[in-house]
Order: C-alpha cells, then sequence, then structure tokens
C-alpha cells in the first residue's frame, strides 16, 4: 500500500484558483500531471503527497468515504452529507475564501413572511387552501429538513432543483427557495429576499481531514509538515516582529509586559506582536526610551507542534 498522503483538491472554477493562490502563497506550487486536462498533480514542497483533482461535491463525498486523507471543499458540501457528518470528517482550518451563505429565501410580494415563524403560519394556510404542501425549490435536502424541523416547519416539500435555484419561484415550480448565496444579488435579482433568521449556514472553504481513512505514520508525517508550513504561514501573516537594542532589554520587558502572550514572544532583543497592537506597543517602548526599534514583517512563524493534527491524531486514537 502506498504511503503517500492522498489530498483531494477542486479541479475547477473559482475555488480551483482560489485554492491554488492560497497554496502558492504557503510556498507550494500545484503542478498538473498530464496536462491542463489532468485529474492529478504534485505539490512541490511536499513530495510525499498525491493530489487528486475533483469536484468539490466529489471531495466531500472522498473525505466522507476514506477515499483520501485530506481535502479542500466547501462546508456546505460536508454537511450536506448528513448524518453525524464530524465523526467521519474533522475540521483542520478554515481558509477564509469560497465563502457563500446557505440561506432561505421568500418572494419580495410576500410582505408579512420575514422569519420562519411566518413561514410556519403560510405553510399552514397554503394547506388548507390547496390541499397540498408549500414547495421549496434547494440541492440541499439533509440541511433543509433539518433547518426546518428545528424551526417547527413541516407542512411543506422539497422539489428537485436541477438548475438555477433561484428561479424556481418565478417558474412556478416553488413557493420557497434554500440556495447558497455570496452576496444575494442574485437571489434579489429573482425578486427573492433572504429571511431575517433564514441563514442555514455560512459556509466557507474548510481543509478537512477523512476519520474513516486509514492513516499511517508516513501519511501523519506528511500532514504535519503541510500543517507546519500552512499555520505557521497564517501566524507570519499576522504577527509583527519587533528589535531593539539589547542593552535595552530590560527597560523594554518592562514596558511591553500588557502584551506578552503566547504569541507575543519575548526575547531580549525583541518580540513578536500582534498586527493590530504594533503601534500600542511601539507607543509603548518610546514612551519608556527604547530606541531605535525596527519592525519586520515574518513570512513563517512555526510552532513547536500542529494543534490541527494532535486534534486529528486524538480522534484516529493514535
Amino acid at each position: 500500500m502506498s504511503d503517500a498522503l492522498i489530498i483531494a483538491l477542486p479541479s475547477k472554477g473559482r475555488l480551483k484558483e482560489q485554492t491554488e493562490a492560497w497554496l502558492s502563497d504557503c510556498g507550494f506550487r500545484l503542478e498538473t500531471v498530464g496536462g491542463d486536462r489532468g485529474y492529478r498533480a504534485k505539490l512541490q514542497g511536499l513530495p510525499d503527497a498525491e493530489v487528486r483533482l475533483l469536484s468539490a461535491s466529489d471531495i466531500a463525498q472522498s473525505l466522507d468515504a476514506g477515499d483520501v486523507h485530506l481535502g479542500l471543499t466547501g462546508e456546505d458540501l460536508l454537511r450536506e452529507r448528513g448524518g453525524d457528518v464530524d465523526a467521519r470528517v474533522l475540521l483542520l482550518r478554515a481558509l477564509g475564501f469560497g465563502r457563500a451563505d446557505l440561506v432561505v429565501a421568500a418572494p419580495q410580494s410576500w410582505i408579512d413572511v420575514d422569519v420562519m415563524a411566518d413561514v410556519d403560519e403560510v405553510a399552514h394556510a397554503y394547506l388548507a387552501r390547496n390541499g397540498r404542501r408549500m414547495r421549496v425549490a434547494t440541492k440541499y435536502h439533509v440541511q433543509t429538513r433539518a433547518f426546518f424541523a428545528a424551526h417547527g416547519v413541516a407542512d411543506y416539500r422539497i422539489v428537485e432543483s436541477l438548475g438555477a435555484t433561484e428561479g424556481a419561484p418565478a417558474a412556478g415550480v416553488a413557493e420557497l427557495v434554500v440556495d447558497i448565496t455570496s452576496s444575494g444579488a442574485t437571489l434579489a435579482a429573482n425578486n427573492l429576499k433572504i429571511l431575517a433568521d433564514g441563514v442555514i449556514l455560512r459556509s466557507q472553504a474548510q481543509l478537512a481531514a477523512s476519520l474513516t481513512a486509514r492513516w499511517s505514520d508516513g501519511q501523519i508525517a506528511t500532514l504535519n509538515r503541510l500543517m507546519s508550513v500552512i499555520e505557521g504561514r497564517a501566524t507570519g501573516r499576522q504577527l509583527a516582529a519587533l528589535s531593539w537594542p539589547v542593552v535595552q532589554a530590560e527597560a523594554a520587558a518592562r514596558a511591553v509586559t500588557p502584551w506578552v502572550s503566547a504569541e507575543a514572544a519575548l526575547r531580549s532583543d525583541g518580540m513578536l506582536v500582534k498586527g493590530a497592537d504594533l503601534f500600542d506597543v511601539a507607543g509603548a517602548l518610546a514612551a519608556a526610551g527604547v530606541g531605535p526599534v525596527t519592525v519586520t514583517r515574518p513570512d513563517y512563524v512555526f510552532a513547536a507542534r500542529s494543534a490541527p493534527v494532535e486534534r486529528l491524531c486524538a480522534r484516529l486514537g493514535r
């Protein structure tokens, strides 16, 4: 059996572009095997990994089934797998791109429908008047059913959305929609409004690990290398490194005491600080007569251990 860490990444679209840009920023270059239309790739800098290029929905399925160790896809697709997805997939890191909300939207002409409690009332009235349940168009059956149940809405039925979900009410095939949106503009253009309490999930791209895959020591080691770089880059982007003359170390240490923490590590000739605290710390040093103080931005800040990898090992019983 191969000891390669199998990673599934998006094969097309905006999510693919964002993923490649993020990996490149971390220092990993994605090289497709077999030309632009190939479905295998390599990560330069991570030789013991095998990359499979799949659709975002196939990545969620592969993680769930244990066919890959690691995958990058939207949380909405992972949650749609149903059941106790957290028992099968561990979210390692939210990536800050691929943002979209899964929402309940109603026609703007429904002026008295603003929250899910109103939907419940309308559903009862619709059934009484028409002798059939109100229709909800969506591709997200699992999350729709769970959300409606949590709000006590029962008199509805789901109709499968095969095309543009937001067009279903105008086409007369549904009364409500549950769909993914990044800005709400497309819904508004189709005369739909998002209910005030109708956000089912605020989704974004997630780096996730399969709990059903078989993991070897070598694969864990490769994941640890990958995560140390990813986390080191993310931490480096958030911190600034201050340096001062060593002879002023005692005065500097007193001045920066309020900002010393696990992230803001203190050394004799300087410290790391959160970017948001930079000017406050610099002001405190100046008030204490410490200077000159120089500032640099670290590319990476590596930790001794990876908390996400430790969480995975704990879940795997390793």
